[in-house]
């Protein structure tokens, strides 16, 4: 980072940094401490008096040379991007961050060098409430009769009504391979009822049981998702405690990781290790443990769109998908959308204690129209809300979501669709790219700023050849 352009009194900048909602820490050549704004004492619980003009060491003496990102800086003169940290400041209160720490350059020479920190304290206690949920769950001593977890199984493959032949041959296929043991892949937009699969699958297998444990990929800050996963060893990071993560929480049952597409590329290769031979090491640990745990993986894209981006390694694609489910969205099987109306109809009378016994011809006609881009979730939704209002034995229009009710309806659909066209531009623009240069393979990825790798896919998918 360069110091440049016009000069600007040390007290309009003090009150620029003060305002803004990250810490930020600066250093000089020799780690002294010369900003630290309000944001980042509140962080690290001291006060600005405290830190100012203090060696970094001084004042978080849990660090050392090798552990601080700001002395790394200094000392090596290259950026430090999203490093997780955990210390202890002078109170001894352990602290999570994640930092951004880069040199600062005045006239081509380093002067020193800045933090830009988030606090992870929060997120983390709340990640190993988590955990500590599912470890006291899975007790023997826990009657089953009081878990009242969010990752308790409650769906059967008899919850998955439909008419629609597609979904229910999906049915039939699921029962079998639940009674295997190899990973399955469900890949659907949100809402069509995939964790609905994934514990039918679970409570039709001979570890219905056994643990079941779900984990949303997304949900939790990557630079903790690892810790949560394979656990922790005391001693391995300041704080560290002896933790076991989610795999040794699932073994015997099936451990369902939801959006695994959101998971950091480095942290699916760690992955891929553990489901290839089953045995797990905690971080900071070296001893393997053996985990009998069954994968069954979501996310709500195609697959292959999803390696061809480089957010899925191909090698984890290939290992978890053995057994591949397509779950298919609401307007691909609109049979099923009176069908679902009623069933969550009675559901809605029985919660509410209502006698609502009719949909009315107009609704029904609206909701065949509609795209349901929600899908099936979106639809108990819509009749959720309208048995909130209705106060007679019908559901009108006017009862239903004022973004649903004024919708119109859909422009007629040709028999090309969208997918369609896009690979028919996509393979032009590659046979093009490919002749205007000789039918070079590495000039065309260039050409069309695409990775090598990418380009021989979709040759490959498109069969364009020399």
């Amino acid at each position: 980072m360069t110091v440049r352009g016009p000069k600007t009194t040390p007290d309009l900048l003090h009150a620029v940094f003060d305002t803004i909602d990250e810490g930020i820490h600066v250093v000089d050549l020799n780690g002294y401490t010369i900003y630290y704004n309000k944001v980042a004492a509140q962080l690290d619980g001291v006060d600005a008096s405290e830190v100012i003009h203090k060696h970094v060491l001084d004042v978080f003496p849990s660090l050392t040379k090798e552990t601080s990102t700001l002395l790394q800086v200094i000392k090596h003169g290259t950026p430090i991007y999203y490093q997780k940290q955990q210390f202890a400041n002078v109170r001894g209160v352990l602290i999570d961050t994640i930092n951004t720490t880069m040199p600062i350059y005045q006239n081509n020479k380093m002067i020193g060098a800045v933090e830009i920190s988030k606090n992870l304290s929060e997120i983390k206690k709340l990640s190993e409430k988590l955990v500590e949920l599912q470890e006291q769950i899975n007790k023997k001593d826990v009657p089953s009769k009081k878990v009242t977890s969010k990752n308790s199984t409650t769906f059967h493959f008899e919850n998955i009504i439909t008419n629609n032949d597609k979904l229910k041959h999906l049915k039939q296929m699921a029962a079998k391979v639940a009674k295997t043991t190899s990973p399955i892949l469900i890949y659907g937009e949100t809402g069509t009822g995939k964790e609905l699969f994934v514990q039918s699958i679970h409570n039709a297998s001979i570890r219905q049981k056994s643990p079941f444990i779900a984990q949303n990929c997304a949900a939790i800050p990557a630079s903790l998702l690892e810790s949560i996963l394979f656990g922790t060893t005391k001693g391995s990071f300041t704080g560290a405690v002896e933790r076991p993560g989610l795999f040794e929480l699932a073994h015997n049952g099936t451990l369902f990781l939801d959006e695994i597409n959101s998971m950091p590329i480095d942290l699916q290769a760690k992955l891929l290790r553990v489901i290839e031979d089953g045995i797990v090491r905690r971080i900071g640990g070296t001893k393997g443990i053996q985990c009998n745990v069954r994968i069954i993986t979501a996310m709500n894209e195609h697959p292959t769109h999803c390696v061809e981006a480089a957010r899925l390694r191909q090698d984890l694609f290939y290992r978890i998908s053995v057994v591949s489910l397509h779950i298919p969205p609401l307007r691909e099987r609109k049979e099923d959308i009176e069908l679902l109306s009623t069933h969550f109809l009675k559901k809605y009378n029985e919660r509410f204690g209502k006698t609502v016994n009719s949909i009315h011809k107009s609704v029904q006609t609206l909701f065949q129209q509609y795209n349901w881009p929600g899908n099936v979730r979106e639809l108990e939704h819509t009749i959720e809300s309208a048995m909130n209002v209705v106060e007679a034995n019908i559901i009108l229009e006017e009862h239903l979501p004022s973004h649903l009710s004024y919708s119109s309806p859909p422009v007629n659909r040709t028999s090309t669709s969208f997918r369609d066209e896009v690979e028919k531009f996509e393979k032009n623009l590659i046979e093009k790219a490919f002749q205007e240069n000789n039918q070079n393979i590495l000039q065309t990825a260039k050409t069309l700023n695409i990775p090598r790798q990418t380009l021989q896919y979709k040759m490959k998918k498109y069969r364009i050849t020399k």
